[in-house]
Parts: structure tokens; sequence; C-alpha cells
């Protein structure tokens, strides 16, 4: 009897070896595809963060091109309206060189002075309302208050008396605005 307890015994502990080898496999088995679970979990968010960063890196490398893209476009512009800029002033005014070329001519072929003048204040005249719808206008200085936002002193005149101090007396050049901003300041005589 004690035989065949001895062959139980060792079948049990054969059976419980089995039985631990095999939970230790389980186990094994089960952090092998812990491991590969908590390694895909990882593995998707770095692809996703690359695939974002690759996004992102794409995004930018298009604004900067899409940028200096602008940037050489507007620098194109400003040359052209500065090399071209005064041509509709220059257009306008052509006009008026035809009618100077015309007086020329037709001077030439009168000894009369008042035809030459009437011609030269009719150009005179057509030249200054091409530049009023260009934006310039002249600054008045009859009878106006000295300025220096719009007149430049040429000359002091003293003893004028106390209602001519300080006001414009003569104009030796006229001043031009052009919308409003000065670009030939008046010279004038001031009473002192």
């Amino acid at each position: 009897m004690e035989e065949k307890n001895i062959n139980t015994e060792e079948e049990v502990k054969t059976d419980d070896v089995t039985v631990d080898e095999t939970t230790d496999e389980v186990a094994e088995e089960t952090a092998t595809s812990a491991d590969d679970v908590e390694v895909a979990e990882d593995v998707e968010p770095e692809d996703d963060a690359m695939q974002q960063i690759a996004d992102l890196k794409d995004k930018y490398l298009r604004q900067v091109a899409e940028f200096d893209n602008y940037r050489k476009r507007t620098l194109k512009e400003r040359a052209e309206l500065i090399l071209n800029g005064g041509e509709k002033t220059i257009t306008a005014l052509l006009p008026v060189i035809d009618d100077m070329e015309r007086a020329i001519v037709n001077g030439e072929k009168t000894d009369d002075p008042q035809i030459l003048r009437e011609g030269m204040q009719l150009i005179y005249q057509k030249l200054m309302k091409v530049l009023e719808a260009q934006g310039v206008s002249k600054i008045e200085t009859t009878d106006a208050d000295f300025d220096t936002n719009l007149h430049e002193a040429v000359a002091l005149v003293p003893g004028m008396g106390d209602d001519k101090k300080g006001k414009v007396i003569d104009c030796m050049a006229t001043g031009y605005k052009l919308n409003d901003k000065v670009i030939r300041y008046a010279k004038v005589a001031v009473g002192q």
C-alpha cells in the first residue's frame, strides 16, 4: 500500500508541477501579451505624434514658402509702382504739352502779343485743372497769417504796423499741397 500512495503522491506532485508549470506558462503568455498591448499602445501614440509632427512641419514649410512668395510679389509691385507711379499724372499732362507745342508753332505765325497771352492763359488754366484732378492745390497766401506748416519765410518786412505783424505781406513762390500734404512750401515775406 505504501507504494501505491507513493505513486499517487508522485502523480500529484507531477500534477502539481504540471499545474504550476502551466500556470507559469499562462502567466508568461499573459505578461507577454500585456507587454505587446503596452507596446502596441505605446507605438500608436508615437505614430500619431510623428504624423502630427510631419503634418505641422509640412504646414510650416508651406506657410514659409507662401510668405516668401508674398514678400517677393510685394517687392516687385512696389518697384513697379515706383517706376511707373507717375504714369497717370504724365498721361494727364500730355494734352497740356500738346497745347504748348501748338502755341509755340502758332506764336511764330503771329506778331500780336495779346493773342499769345490769351493762349498762354488758356494753357495755364488747363494745366491747373489737370493738377487739381490729380489732387494738387495751391496754398493760399493772400491776407493769410504766417503758418510754418504752410509757409517758408524768406524775408521779414519791418515797419508794417501792428495789423500786419505776423501776416503774409508778399508771396515770392507759390506753395502746393498734394492731397493735404505740403509738397512745396510757399515762400513769403512776413510783416514784423
